[in-house]
């Protein structure tokens, strides 16, 4: 089971595994309602890695992102859920509308994305990964699966 760290926790454990020559892959989303596309989104992302981080947005950035009414699931469910995944070995939670400033402070191998980006050049953090010599990776099955869509088919529910 993976564990739910602070930044500072995060970057204290990931040290001695860089050091001992471990890829570090991180993903990040919102993960508002957990359903198919993320587990096969992190499946992937582990793939490209030998340690998998999974970076969520906090409420405060999943509210202004997506709108009134959301998450659905306070950050710290949200977090514990992930975590009780297989591919997960770390998850933290991030402040903040991006996580380029976290990108730049972990310095994973491999920041991974969904593939609705087309390419790893459209990944908003893209240059930040390159400009500290990572790589970023689009993994996943195509975005069939949406949060959104799923909200929106269960308020249609009679």
């Amino acid at each position: 089971m993976g564990e739910v760290l602070t930044v500072a926790e995060l970057e204290a454990r990931l040290a001695p595994l860089r050091a001992a020559g471990r890829r570090i892959a991180l993903a990040n989303g919102h993960f508002d309602l957990l359903h198919v596309g993320h587990l096969r989104y992190l499946a992937a992302a582990r793939s490209e890695g030998d340690v998998l981080v999974v970076a969520i947005n906090d409420d405060d950035s999943v509210a202004r992102l997506k709108g009134a009414g959301r998450p659905v699931v306070p950050a710290a469910e949200r977090a514990e859920l992930l975590a009780g995944l297989t591919p997960v070995d770390f998850v933290v939670v991030f402040e903040g509308d991006t996580p380029a400033p976290l990108l730049a402070r972990l310095r994973p191998d491999v920041h991974c994305k969904g593939t609705d980006y087309g390419s790893p050049e459209r990944v908003p953090e893209h240059a930040v990964v390159r400009a500290y010599g990572g790589r970023t990776a689009l993994v996943g099955d195509p975005k069939d699966h949406a949060t959104t869509d799923l909200i929106a088919r269960v308020k249609a529910l009679p």
